[in-house]
């Protein structure tokens, strides 16, 4: 059954490296593609629920306050990440965010008393280096620090998810995700508001609209909820990197962008890094 989980959390860190490819044909800002992310994978997610059994009160009662914490979690690290994007370059800003699973690591033997050994330190070191390797050039001038804080604020909320997550132990991952979209779609709604105009989207970007909400974030938080609860801790933060792994690949094969030899090498040291942190004494 493990291995089930397993599947699941992979196959939502895969689609999730597709995004890059839709977000590129729709014209809106990236908040206001966050917006309606969060605002279609929600209302999926939420009407299954309703639609198959409803949503168990007990559950959802007794895991309310990190179900609740996991769903602001989620919208904040997307609004921290977005202006990261806006206040930096695009490269140095994902590689700041993907220092959230190391965090999470780290902090793991406090949090859930799980035993963080050398092996485990070493492939998170792997990881972290073959995720340099993969960003490829980042510029360093010009940086602002409110950049630089936006950034670190995305890798804190981006641990912050997963910790909250951790702690959801009655809820399915079907009500989780639909839970946590709908509280993140609040979250970035209320920033959308403050800080751009009201998105209008033109027919031309409703497909990939339906695609990024319907499957990057209907689809996928289901799979990417119902793996984080099952899984150790350890393994959710390795695992997590196959993320930026696909995404490179899926840019090389549906954007036609060419893979650096640097970027190449970066993938082995994030898959083998990877293994290596699963492997069996």
């Amino acid at each position: 059954m493990r291995y089930l989980y397993y599947g699941m959390y992979i196959l939502s860190m895969v689609i999730f490296g597709t995004n890059r490819y839709y977000v590129t044909n729709i014209s809106l800002e990236g908040s206001q593609i966050v917006l309606f992310r969060t605002l279609i994978g929600g209302m999926l997610l939420t009407s299954l629920v309703v639609l198959r059994d409803g949503f168990d009160r007990s559950s959802v009662r007794s895991d309310a306050v990190p179900l609740l914490f996991g769903g602001v979690a989620l919208g904040l690290n997307w609004v921290a990440l977005f202006e990261a994007y806006r206040l930096l370059n695009v490269s140095l800003a994902t590689l700041i965010y993907y220092v959230g699973p190391v965090l999470f690591l780290l902090s793991s033997p406090v949090l859930f008393h799980e035993k963080l050994s050398g092996a485990k330190l070493a492939a998170a070191c792997t990881v972290l280096l073959g995720l340099v390797c993969i960003s490829g050039s980042i510029v360093l001038g010009g940086m602002s620090s409110a950049g630089l804080f936006a950034a670190a604020m995305s890798a804190l909320f981006y641990a912050m998810l997963i910790a909250f997550n951790k702690h959801v132990v009655r809820t399915g991952g079907m009500q989780t995700a639909a839970i946590e979209l709908d509280v993140a779609f609040a979250v970035v709604l209320l920033y959308v508001l403050l800080t751009a105009a009201f998105p209008r989207p033109q027919a031309a970007d409703l497909p990939y609209l339906a695609a990024i909400g319907l499957i990057n974030t209907g689809l996928a938080y289901f799979l990417y909820f119902s793996g984080l609860q099952k899984l150790p801790g350890h393994t959710v933060a390795l695992l997590s990197y196959v993320d930026p792994v696909s995404a490179l690949l899926f840019s090389a094969v549906l954007l036609h962008e060419t893979l650096t030899p640097l970027q190449l090498t970066g993938t082995v040291l994030i898959i083998g890094g990877a293994l290596f942190g699963e492997k069996r004494p």
